[in-house]
């Protein structure tokens, strides 16, 4: 399942004074669930970069007590330094990472950009994907003039703040303005050429950035720059859209790279990019090594990459993330020059929390010894979605013997698409395992709440409710998706690897049983629940699922009796 995450770079115009920095994180810190990933401070600019990541509402309350707290430790009437700004918080970009998407990001910045002109009274311009003016997408244009022109600039007509006050006062002397904006996640990627020209690596770099090389006509130690009628410069745009690129000389590696900034992975994927690059490198009789990545990245970019080269090795992409992400590093040589610890480079994986204790990461004997232990959790709701997991796996794994069986290649991709769907009804059991436990959790949670006054009495049943049907609906669930897996077992027994069968065969058994088990709960916890009409409807809803699973099991087990018999 995945995870609700943005990323916040907010930029703060201090980057000398350690104790005012330290202010500022602590307050982001102290939102529960936000983790601060990276803090980058630089004197000479004095500005500090800040990087943190969550859940939206989090992180957009972060982002806020951040900006207030910069107001209050920062004045920008004494600030100087050599990047540009133009307040306290110079920029505050929220950038959407996973399960949110670019229009609710936008919505939140926004919402964020108002409520810091409205409780902050600080002179707040949108920016980017979030701009309500078209003239202020572009970030230079609302920083332009600094903060040295934004008595001039905000009492203007033209650029009047989306947010705050229109007017400089004492409060906003101190504080300067801010931006707020949302946009995409910006990859920095370096290529690792086998040439040691920086010459040459420029050349490749304009081949393939967006801005691409001023248009030059003559020969080529005589040849001047095309100008166009108004005497300005032609440009021949580069392949890549939304990619800025320069050649340098890396002495630590001893070799020419392409440093790119992928800044719309959307228009220009990763992996896109580093196949162009090798294309035109080769057509300069150089070869891409391998390359880098800079910091951090979604992971989403990685297994995008690792299904793209998997599809044109005419793979299935129906394996574990783990084995697509490797695929994205191998092809890319992301660790040609050093190690490529993906727990160190994904975003997601850095913010897990090491701390929680998950039944799937428990071997094995581990599940099972936990389940047989003294300890009412997990129990047969746990094990029913297991059990769903396993008979999806099967159904996968005849799916990939198939997709890769000699011979069958003109059908590969028939079958790589069935064992994504297998890959994908899996995760969700799995993610099944773990919330059935949680589900009982939240039901002796509610049981624990305090009862001494009427109101407080109240609270407690209303809560005790709806943990009980969140109990009825997560073994329900469980019926559904498992139940869904039945397409993939039965395609696998009638079309699969015929020396499978008897795996798809048991696949469809366990489904069966992931079904029963959840059946079972649904039925047992729906006992307290109050609401009896919404128990009948819960009941009806699994009786037909489980009676369609009889009918399924039975049909795909006598197919595969039919062909073993054979």
């Amino acid at each position: 399942m995945s995870r609700r995450l943005i990323e916040c770079v907010p930029n703060f115009s201090e980057g000398r004074n350690l104790q005012s920095i330290r202010q500022i994180t602590d307050v982001i810190e102290q939102i529960e669930g936000v983790k601060l990933l990276n803090v980058d401070s630089g004197f000479a600019t004095n500005r500090t970069v800040v990087t943190f990541v969550g859940e939206p509402e989090k992180v957009v309350e972060a982002a806020f007590l951040a900006i207030k707290k910069a107001a209050e430790v920062i004045d920008m009437r004494h600030h100087t330094g050599e990047h540009p700004r133009m307040g306290a918080t110079d920029v505050c970009p929220l950038i959407p990472i996973s399960g949110v998407s670019m229009v609710e990001t936008v919505k939140f910045a926004q919402e964020l950009a108002k409520r810091v002109g409205d409780e902050l009274q600080i002179p707040v311009y949108c920016y980017e994907k979030a701009a309500r003016v078209s003239e202020r997408k572009n970030l230079a244009n609302c920083r332009k003039g600094e903060y040295e022109g934004l008595k001039v600039k905000i009492e203007s007509s033209e650029w009047k703040p989306d947010f705050g006050p229109a007017f400089f006062s004492d409060h906003v002397a101190h504080t300067g303005a801010t931006a707020i904006g949302a946009r995409d996640f910006l990859i920095a990627i370096n290529y690792n050429l086998n040439t040691t020209s920086t010459r040459r690596a420029n050349a490749i770099a304009f081949d393939v950035r967006e801005k691409g090389r001023k248009k030059r006509e003559g020969a080529s130690l005589t040849s001047k720059v095309v100008k166009d009628q108004h005497g300005n410069d032609v440009w021949v745009a580069g392949t890549l859209k939304g990619c800025k690129a320069i050649g340098w000389y890396i002495e630590e590696y001893g070799i020419a790279q392409v440093s790119m900034n992928v800044t719309d992975i959307n228009a220009t994927p990763v992996h896109i990019a580093f196949d162009e690059v090798a294309s035109k490198a080769a057509a300069r009789g150089i070869r891409v090594t391998g390359s880098e990545i800079v910091g951090l990245v979604p992971k989403k970019v990685l297994l995008d990459a690792g299904k793209y080269y998997l599809a044109k090795q005419s793979r299935s992409a129906g394996i574990s993330e783990e084995e697509i992400i490797k695929i994205a590093v191998k092809s890319m040589g992301l660790d040609n020059l050093k190690p490529f610890n993906a727990k160190e480079k994904v975003i997601e994986y850095l913010i897990e929390d090491s701390s929680e204790k998950r039944l799937v990461d428990l071997t094995c004997t581990g599940f099972a010894q936990e389940t047989a232990s003294e300890s009412t959790a997990p129990g047969g709701g746990s094990v029913s979605a297991y059990m769903g997991a396993l008979g999806a796996a099967l159904g996968t794994m005849v799916a990939n013997l198939s997709s890769h069986k000699a011979g069958w290649d003109l059908k590969w991709d028939y079958y790589a698409e069935w064992a994504e769907k297998g890959q994908k009804i899996m995760s969700e059991m799995l993610y099944l395992v773990d919330e059935d436990t949680n589900s009982f959790k939240r039901i002796i949670e509610a049981f624990g709440l305090p009862k001494s006054t009427e109101a407080e009495k109240e609270a407690r049943t209303s809560a005790i409710q709806a943990a009980i049907q969140y109990a009825i609906e997560i073994p329900l669930k469980t019926m559904q998706v498992a139940y869904s897996a039945f397409d993939l077992t039965e395609a696998m027994v009638k079309e699969g690897n015929p020396t499978s069968v008897s795996d798809a065969g048991v696949g469809a058994l366990a489904l069966r049983a992931a079904i029963f088990g959840g059946y079972m709960n649904v039925k047992i916890n729906s006992q307290d629940l109050k609401d009896r009409e919404l128990v009948n409807r819960f009941i009806k809803e699994a009786q037909e699922i489980m009676n369609n699973a009889i009918k399924r099991e039975q049909e795909i087990t006598s197919l595969v009796f039919k062909t073993l018999d054979k």
